[in-house]
């Protein structure tokens, strides 16, 4: 079971430090997270941010066979590789279901869980049951050719931008990290049958900017699955909040962190 008192990283000369790790969400890489993570490290935390399986710098490893349970290893073994404890888990989009089976599987590791602008799901179901609109998508890699491979949303006049992203400086560098995503991701189901999992404390982030039509957001309970009240921010910007707000989603995972750390609750924004 994590508690809040537990949760602390101590490194040497006694200065508290959070360990963050920074999951991104699908057709993305851990490049998305790059104006992130210098913001998180000169605070004197350490951060993670890698690529899963079929993205960035493992691209070459896409193949119909990739699915949620390829990305939760990769997030499981980074942690265990690492021996990570205490771990804020941040998850973008797609990479709710992941964070979410993680912390099933490792609860003792994780002292936090993010849902960044993130699919928010019940034990059992796929990406398509928290995101109906999913459906289509996959029936689209259905009758293309390759039956597995499903591209990255379009491109769509402002406000609504590639993911949220509108200047064209930051258009054109987030179409170097963005590749398919394998159909499988959408089809497995995420695990959350672990009662431990149920003490960590979560925070959402909803980017509250322009949203395109068929694109749903569960309501968030108001008292979490821990039975602490629910806590929830929000950023004035598009999907992408990593790359059009760093600063201002960093000083709200730094809050995260300082809660972690002093045990407190963190007052609303």
């Amino acid at each position: 079971m994590v508690t809040a008192s537990a949760s602390r990283w101590r490194i040497s000369n006694g200065t508290n430090m959070s360990t963050f790790l920074l999951v991104h969400g699908a057709w993305h890489s851990g490049q998305c997270w790059q104006r992130v993570v210098p913001l998180l490290e000169s605070a004197g935390h350490r951060v993670h941010a890698p690529s899963l399986t079929g993205y960035g710098d493992k691209v070459h490893l896409l193949s119909p066979e990739v699915g949620l349970d390829t990305h939760v290893d990769d997030v499981v073994k980074l942690i265990n590789d690492h021996d990570l404890s205490d771990v804020v888990l941040v998850g973008h989009s797609y990479a709710g279901l992941v964070i979410s089976s993680v912390a099933n599987q490792i609860p003792d590791r994780i002292a936090h869980l993010v849902y960044l602008d993130a699919m928010v799901p019940e034990d059992g179901e796929t990406a398509v049951d928290v995101q109906p609109m999913t459906q289509h998508l996959i029936d689209l890699a259905a009758r293309s050719d390759s039956g597995w491979r499903v591209p990255p949303l379009p491109e769509r006049p402002p406000p609504f931008g590639l993911f949220g992203v509108t200047d064209p400086a930051d258009i054109a560098w987030l179409r170097t990290m963005l590749s398919d995503q394998p159909v499988r991701c959408l089809q497995q189901p995420v695990h959350l049958d672990n009662p431990a999992v149920n003490a960590i404390p979560r925070t959402h982030i909803h980017c509250v900017g322009a949203t395109p039509e068929g694109i749903t957001r569960r309501p968030v309970p108001a008292i979490q699955p821990n039975g602490s009240p629910a806590q929830v921010f929000e950023l004035p910007t598009g999907h992408d909040c990593m790359i059009t707000m760093p600063a201002e989603l960093s000083e709200l995972l730094l809050t995260v962190g300082r809660q972690h750390l002093s045990g407190r609750p963190t007052p609303g924004l």
